[in-house]
């Protein structure tokens, strides 16, 4: 008895693979991406979201590339890489939101955002700083207000270093006691 041999069928795969309708995985990408792209776009609420997913299913696809026979049924392979590598992701995902009793925010701390309550802090220290002396008044507003050393404060004054010291300590004294910046402290 003898065997029948088909030769035509090994002629036959090599045909089928010379006329496959993308010669290439890189050729199937180029024509197909806009098309998978808008099926990951579907799949996750954010376009970055979507290219990653499509980028980690084409991985997946040019794995298997030489193993897929049909490559008619190509983007039916890629969607359901695309479906899998999705819903791997959503088991995998993370919480990063929990339940607590107490909120974590910080309490607010009392004038430093509001502008009404820096601004009645300012008058009530321009208030306090008009309550002192001239000479006393004049040493802190070139001290603090513009910035001059103990130095610059003498030498703009006419005095020694030691009298704007000391009628720099005595008018934050009286800064010091003032009832209308209590509140600031």
């Amino acid at each position: 008895m003898t065997t029948p041999v088909c030769t035509s069928a090994s002629g036959a795969a090599v045909s089928a693979r010379q006329t496959r309708p993308y010669p290439s995985f890189a050729s199937y990408v180029r024509a197909r991406q806009p098309v998978l792209l808008r099926t990951a776009r579907s799949l996750t609420a954010n376009p970055n979201d979507a290219e990653d997913l499509l980028q980690t299913a084409l991985a997946k696809t040019y794995v298997a590339w030489e193993r897929i026979e049909d490559h008619r049924a190509l983007d039916g392979y890629v969607r359901r890489a695309l479906l899998n590598t999705r819903t791997s992701q959503w088991r995998k995902r993370r919480v990063d939101e929990f339940v607590c009793d107490e909120l974590p925010e910080p309490e607010p701390v009392g004038g430093g955002d509001d502008p009404a309550e820096r601004q009645a802090l300012h008058d009530a220290m321009w208030r306090a700083i008009m309550k002192l002396p001239a000479r006393q008044r004049a040493m802190v507003v070139l001290r603090y207000y513009e910035d001059l050393s103990e130095v610059q404060t003498a030498e703009v004054l006419g005095v020694s270093v030691g009298t704007v010291k000391s009628a720099v300590s005595r008018a934050l004294g009286k800064l010091r006691e003032d009832p209308e910046l209590e509140v600031a402290r």
